[in-house]
Parts: structure tokens; C-alpha cells; sequence
């Protein structure tokens, strides 16, 4: 390719290897690791039971050894595609997020997926994310409060937010968008109050043209996530939710690939009220404080 035409690329010109490089390659940057520190009798709890798993499904359902052949060359495909972050965030993360949640009272979480970008644009209230001249998609104002568990307003409070596009591409993980379209990082005000002017994502299929879609047409299983908002809300003092919000709707709600939709994260959207185009939305958040449980 040369670096005219890689210049001048479409955004769905991107590639599954291309985006799940940078997945990688930001996971590995994270920091996540940092405080690993599993003692050993726990790795061996979670290594033997999941060892134990595979190979229960091996007798249980007698596969031959062309069926391993293509899992261990597949399993190599999804390493040398850089797919790990998002064959874990849609087919595992909901469930680890399921587990560590269920003792977390307030705001409903669900999965972060492999398209975070951490230090977004700051940006007061009311804000508008960085869009194109001419955006398609239909004007979207969402806004809400943040309060604590006992009803107080938050002070201090934020909203990271990222999504797609309307075609369903998101900046930095595809050709051509600017580096921070749709991203940003909105304080509330001295009364935990938000507003943020965007545009509404469309639903879109993960990448398969890489080691995920490959086992995806395999099975014959289909590849759409339903349009959705990621958040991620914290205050100090208080413990961070992650989040994606939903669309009434959309075909997909009920058949997610990566089974990340629940009731409380559906939206409702209505017309504007201040008389503007588009649609707006408002969503609350009750955090609760650092080590508070129900």
C-alpha cells in the first residue's frame, strides 16, 4: 500500500488485524497488570478448572483430532490477529463483570469491550463531542444527574463516553476518523448535573474478517452488536461504573453476541425539549461510595 492511497483509506476499509493490534497493543500500555499479584493455590484453582473444562468437552463430545487441529490453528490465528481483547470482551467479559458487580449497589454496569481510549478531551457541561463537519446521524442530547446512594448530589462527578459512528466505526480503530470523534471526558457541575450533545451510534457487526469472524461464519452464529453508548462514571470517593446504553428497538437487543444488554441500561428516547433537532435522552446516576456494598 502505498502512503498515498494509506492516506486517503475509508473507514470501512479498516481491517480486523489492524483494530485488534490496537486493542492489544492499548491493553498490554493499560496498566492492568501492574498489581497482579494471584497467589499461586488461585492460578492453580482457575488454570485446573478450566483445564479440566476443555477437556471434559473433548470426552464429553468425542472431537477428533482434525476438530483440535483447526482449534490449535485457530487458536494461534486469534494471537497473530491481536483478537484476544475481543474474543474475552464479547464472549467472557460480561460474566467476569456479572461476578464482580453483584454486590455493588446503585448504577447497573455492564462490559468495557476492546475500544476504550483512556484520556479523552475534558470537556465542561454542556458539552458537545468532537464531530465532522456535516456529521450523519441524528442529533442526540444525553444528559442526567449523578447523586450518591442517600439521594445527595455528586460533586466531582464525570462521564468518559465513546460509541460509534453512524456507520458503526469507531475513531482510532478506523482509516480516516478524526483521532477523537465521538470520545470525551464531560464534568458535571457543582450539582452533579451533565449534558452532552452527540449524535446516535448505529448497531454494527465486531470485525470479521479476522480469527473471530472466522469462528463466527463457522458456526454459523451472526456477528451485530445493537446500537449503544459506552460509559464509564466516577466520582471521587466512590466507585466507578462502566456501562453501555441501548436503544428500544433495535433488532439486536435481544440476540447481542457479546450478551452485554440489560433492562436497566435501555434508554428512552424523546423529542428534544429545548426545541432542537434530534432526539434527547436522560439517564441518572446513584453511585456508591468506595467499598460500599448492598
Amino acid at each position: 500500500m502505498t502512503e498515498t492511497h494509506a492516506a486517503t483509506r475509508k473507514e470501512n476499509e479498516g481491517t480486523a488485524v489492524e483494530a485488534g493490534s490496537k486493542a492489544t497493543e492499548r491493553f498490554t500500555a493499560s496498566g492492568k497488570l501492574a498489581k497482579l499479584d494471584v497467589p499461586k493455590e488461585r492460578v492453580s484453582l482457575l488454570a485446573g478448572a478450566a483445564i479440566k473444562a476443555i477437556n471434559d468437552i473433548a470426552v464429553e463430545h468425542q472431537v477428533t483430532y482434525e476438530e483440535y487441529n483447526a482449534l490449535k490453528a485457530w487458536l494461534i490465528k486469534v494471537g497473530t490477529d491481536g483478537e484476544w481483547p475481543l474474543f474475552l470482551d464479547v464472549w467472557l467479559e460480561h460474566t467476569i463483570e456479572d461476578v464482580n458487580s453483584q454486590e455493588r449497589p446503585g448504577a447497573v454496569g455492564t462490559i468495557e469491550g476492546p475500544y476504550y481510549v483512556p484520556d479523552s478531551p475534558v470537556l465542561p457541561t454542556p458539552a458537545t463531542l468532537q464531530m465532522r463537519e456535516d456529521e450523519p446521524g441524528t442529533p442526540l442530547l444525553f444528559k442526567g444527574r449523578f447523586t450518591d446512594t442517600d439521594g445527595n448530589p455528586l460533586q466531582g462527578a464525570q462521564v468518559e463516553i465513546w460509541h460509534a459512528d453512524a456507520n458503526g466505526f469507531y475513531s482510532q480503530y478506523a482509516p480516516e476518523l478524526p483521532e477523537w470523534l465521538f470520545r470525551g471526558t464531560v464534568k458535571a457541575d457543582e450539582n452533579g448535573y451533565f449534558e452532552i450533545n452527540t449524535k446516535r451510534p448505529a448497531p454494527y457487526q465486531i470485525p470479521t474478517d479476522g480469527a473471530c469472524g472466522q469462528l463466527i461464519g463457522a458456526a454459523g452464529w451472526h456477528a451485530w452488536r445493537p446500537a449503544h453508548i459506552h460509559i464509564k462514571v466516577s466520582a471521587p470517593g466512590h466507585q466507578l461504573v462502566t456501562q453501555q446504553l441501548y436503544f428500544p428497538g433495535d433488532p439486536h437487543n435481544a440476540d447481542d453476541i457479546a450478551s452485554a444488554v440489560k433492562p436497566e441500561l435501555m434508554l428512552d428516547p424523546k423529542p428534544r425539549t429545548d426545541g432542537g433537532a434530534g432526539e434527547e435522552v436522560v439517564y441518572d446516576y446513584v453511585l456508591a461510595k468506595e467499598g460500599q456494598t448492598k
